[in-house]
């Protein structure tokens, strides 16, 4: 039966038979997909188009009965999206997910059981609570820890800060509203991630309210400067409530001195947080994880799966070292939903996140951890953060690049180096190779600034990623120079 003639009654779109027709055709598509980008057929990692191209590419306009053209749209959303299971795609930190862990999710979607009450969604709140403990045992909290997942890294640190400045402050600023808040402060890397800032501003204290900490030359927040800064502060009258620390920052890849900080947190009676969004999973990793050394005495620590668990976008762990001030950075009664004290209805996780409708996140990856096991997941942030360590051996070694640091993860900072510019034109070359890559559609590279130093940038998050790839990627980066200089 047409589409067309299926779509004149809603029913009929509700039919398993079709469903499953719909079903096989859409895996046939993506499987042919990842077929082509295991055979090398698909050459582009993104498409080079401007957002006003893209805008004449998709009709604005629906007809009242539609087109029933979707397995077209399809193909045309495939080609128009980027390949990140493309070995070449080496940009963002952004997972090439597990195909089955997609699929997983379409399960999610279709069952559309929200997990912020427990009677909504009651296999998936269990099978979050399960991967919660599981990472805070990792992380080396003990059965005191909790915590929630939610939509990003961004709201993650959000949450963390709510529950610490409720924790940290002489009021309820839940029920009494935010007062007298000028004179409080929040102590972070100056390579932290804008979503703190963020997060400040959302909670009334004003990026004024972030105080920015030099760091060394490996880029981790310099510790000394913690203190003068920290003693100077409180010689004005002004109070730290909380410090963030970064496991591992965005720019490099690099991870403060947990240990340090914790001593200096604990000596001032400060909240830590640990923003562990991309660098906490090495807990994995018996080879990597002593440079996550410290975490434990955290307060509190995000962590996300969709980047280095091979998890589709979003799902964020909020952890607590403990867990009753998982409670402290949201609480509302609803008696229509709840009948006890937040505490007692751990289950409800709507007393613990800003969301009132939650994806089941954890399902995807409780069946992945399940069915496949945990040394997958060990392997594969061994494999992308040993690939980063020879790949930058391979740069050390080439006259014409040089490393911004040493990597400490899968995350490199690199630039083409011309002998007779000066660091201006330096960093005006990098941009036009950035731009030069990317137009091209071979590689997916980003960039990045550092000490007044532009850089090329990659994360090497992909499993189908090997050194061959990133070999050439340094050929073509010399002929774009190449080009460029003889424009």
């Amino acid at each position: 039966m047409d589409i067309k003639q299926k779509n004149k009654d809603l029913n009929l779109l509700f039919e398993p038979d079709l469903f499953r027709e719909q079903g096989h055709q859409i895996v046939d598509i993506l499987a042919d997909y990842l077929q082509n980008l295991k055979e090398n057929k698909t050459q582009t990692v993104l498409p080079n188009i401007d957002p006003k191209q893209m805008m004449d590419i998709w009709p604005g306009e629906f007809s009242a009965k539609g087109d029933g053209q979707w397995e077209e749209d399809l193909n045309k959303v495939i080609n128009l999206s980027n390949h990140l299971h493309n070995p070449k795609y080496i940009g963002h930190q952004v997972s090439a997910p597990l195909p089955f862990s997609s699929l997983i999710e379409m399960v999610g979607t279709l069952l559309n059981n929200g997990s912020a009450v427990y009677e909504m969604g009651p296999s998936n709140v269990i099978m979050e609570q399960k991967i919660i403990l599981w990472m805070s045992k990792l992380i080396g909290y003990d059965k005191k820890a909790d915590g929630i997942f939610t939509s990003g890294g961004t709201i993650g640190n959000l949450t963390a800060l709510l529950a610490a400045r409720q924790k940290m402050f002489n009021t309820n600023v839940w029920k009494n509203g935010v007062f007298n808040q000028d004179n409080n402060y929040i102590m972070v890397s100056s390579q932290s991630h804008y979503s703190i800032n963020r997060a400040a501003s959302v909670m009334g204290l004003g990026e004024r309210s972030i105080i920015k900490i030099p760091v060394d030359n490996e880029f981790r927040m310099d510790i000394s400067e913690i203190e003068k800064i920290y003693t100077r502060l409180k010689k004005q009258g002004k109070n730290v409530f909380a410090i963030i620390a970064n496991a591992c920052s965005t720019s490099t890849g690099t991870y403060d001195d947990l240990n340090e900080i914790a001593n200096f947190c604990k000596k001032n009676n400060i909240w830590m947080h640990v923003d562990g969004a991309h660098g906490a999973s090495i807990l994995l990793s018996d080879k990597y994880k002593t440079i996550m050394k410290g975490v434990e005495r955290a307060d509190s620590i995000v962590w996300d799966a969709h980047k280095m668990l091979l998890m589709p976008s979003l799902i964020t762990a909020v952890i607590f070292k403990d867990g009753d001030n998982s409670y402290k950075a949201f609480s509302q009664e609803a008696s229509y939903l709840f009948n006890k004290k937040p505490s007692e209805e751990w289950y409800n996780y709507a007393h613990r996140t800003m969301e009132c409708t939650k994806k089941m996140m954890g399902l995807k990856l409780y069946l992945s951890l399940k069915n496949f096991g945990t040394d997958i997941f060990k392997t594969h942030i061994e494999y992308t953060h040993s690939l980063t360590k020879n790949f930058a051996n391979i740069i050390n070694n080439k006259d014409d690049f040089e490393l911004a640091v040493k990597p400490q993860s899968n995350i490199i900072c690199f630039r083409y180096l011309s002998k007779e510019s000066n660091n201006r034109d330096l960093n005006n070359l990098q941009v036009k190779i950035k731009k030069r890559v990317l137009k091209s559609e071979k590689y997916y590279i980003v960039q990045t600034d550092l000490n007044g130093l532009t850089w090329l940038r990659c994360t090497i998050i992909n499993p189908l990623t090997k050194i061959e790839d990133l070999n050439q990627l340094l050929t073509y980066i010399i002929e774009v120079a190449s080009s460029i200089k003889h424009d």
